[in-house]
């Protein structure tokens, strides 16, 4: 198992940027696959990027293409997500999780939609709270 432990939310103004961290206890993160959810007040936990495979294949939610990129760094058992051009409604808690890599990336192949059913590890959330 992978134990995620998330950081480096915080207030931001709109138009900004902030990077969180996961850094992972237990197995590595490249042997499994990595996801951001974020869960905003009032509405349900939302997919927002994830990585798989040896090739850290990626994917997105549409509303932050081009916007987010999420990233690992094997030496460091760390996931990262770089948030850029920050929105309002980017507001949420963030929420970083563990999978089971072939089931993840044979979604992404198939350009399925990826949940927070296939993910079995979950950290403790971080917040980022986005100024208009």
């Amino acid at each position: 198992q992978v134990q995620p432990v998330e950081s480096g939310g915080g207030l931001v103004q709109a138009g900004g940027s902030l990077r969180l961290s996961c850094a992972a206890s237990g197995r590595t993160v490249s042997s499994r696959a990595m996801a951001w959810f974020r869960q905003a007040p009032g509405k349900e936990r939302e997919f927002v990027a994830a990585i798989a495979g040896s090739d850290s294949s990626t994917d997105y939610v549409d509303s932050v293409k081009g916007r987010f990129t999420i990233s690992r760094d094997n030496a460091k058992n760390t996931v990262y997500l770089q948030m850029n051009g920050l929105k309002p409604e980017d507001t949420a808690v963030y929420y970083c999780a563990a999978g089971v890599w072939f089931r993840v990336l044979a979604l992404m192949t198939n350009r399925r939609k990826i949940t927070s059913a296939d993910f079995d590890s979950w950290g403790q959330g971080t917040q980022v709270t986005v100024s208009s």
